[in-house]
């Protein structure tokens, strides 16, 4: 029987395996070019649905501290990650993004004030080398707004789970609400960003509908619920590691549903990201003592 620790760490790890189905759901299912709204489909609507649900609002502090943190985890990172995805080919986007973790340890330290055990950095290094293996092609195309883009919503994020830690939550509210504030704030963000850059909504037919329902009830309140749940009891670089496993599930669902091919380079790269993944959940290793044991007892068994 799972421990409850590893318990919550595969739970957690449920939300980045769901978004990493955003690619498929977004080319099979939604409208094309209208990222921005596809944003604002994912985070309004679930945002309301949950505070709706829980009838909790944020008081005091907590009112900037919900909309620092719904900028740094919705508000600010959904369109920065749909710039970067435009700009850039879509490996070099995914790249980007898989070197959260090596930031989030950067921000433990200086904010937190935590080390971070060299297994994790190393576990961060090796998932960054196995999604390029899984994602980079010879011939893609770097531009600088993209590159940019990508860096700013990796580190955007990265600060969203560094504070989410440090903040913690108010006394008596729970994740839904938590994440219900964020969604919202986030959501309201990119309400006239969204209508400035696109106009109008677009007309939605059944499979739209059905689109935007799995990103906002599972892929969005749902999944970033468990996400949140995990931030706030995990320590930041290990369930930042978890993030690895969106890319990774966008290249198996492209495989599965869109009969795209993985050579055995992206086979040995998808094994050793989804390898290192797994070592960076992995407590640090205990260190044996030199010392003698207490009262002379001899330590031979």
């Amino acid at each position: 029987m799972p421990s409850p620790r590893a318990a919550l760490v595969a739970v957690t790890a449920l939300a980045p395996a769901v978004w990493g189905t955003t690619y498929v759901v977004t080319t099979v299912l939604l409208p094309p070019e209208r990222p921005l709204f596809t944003a604002l489909m994912r985070a309004l609507p679930a945002g309301l649905l949950l505070v709706a649900v829980t009838r909790t609002l944020p008081r005091g502090d907590w009112w900037w501290r919900a909309a620092v943190l719904g900028a740094l985890n919705i508000g600010l990172f959904f369109p920065l990650l749909f710039l970067s995805a435009y700009r850039l080919p879509g490996g070099v986007a995914a790249v980007l993004g898989s070197i959260q973790p090596l930031i989030v340890a950067g921000l433990t330290r200086a904010v937190l004030r935590e080390s971070v055990p060299t297994h994790r950095i190393a576990a961060a290094i090796a998932a960054t080398v196995g999604v390029s293996l899984v994602v980079l092609r010879a011939n893609a195309a770097l531009d600088a707004t993209g590159i940019a883009a990508g860096l700013l919503g990796a580190t955007g994020m990265a600060a969203g789970v560094v504070l989410t830690r440090a903040w913690g939550k108010p006394p008596g509210v729970g994740d839904l609400a938590l994440t219900g504030w964020q969604l919202t704030a986030g959501g309201l963000m990119i309400a006239p960003v969204a209508f400035a850059v696109e106009g109008p909504p677009p007309t939605l037919d059944g499979a739209a509908v059905a689109g935007y329902l799995w990103l906002g009830l599972v892929g969005t309140a749902a999944a970033y619920s468990l996400w949140f749940r995990g931030v706030s009891r995990l320590a930041p670089p290990q369930v930042s590691l978890l993030g690895t496993l969106s890319p990774l599930t966008a290249a198996l669902a492209g495989w599965i549903v869109l009969n795209q091919s993985l050579s055995p380079l992206q086979l040995t790269g998808f094994l050793l990201a989804l390898t290192a993944t797994v070592a960076g959940q992995l407590p640090a290793p205990r260190v044996l003592s030199s010392v003698n044991p207490p009262h002379g007892k001899d330590r031979t068994p």
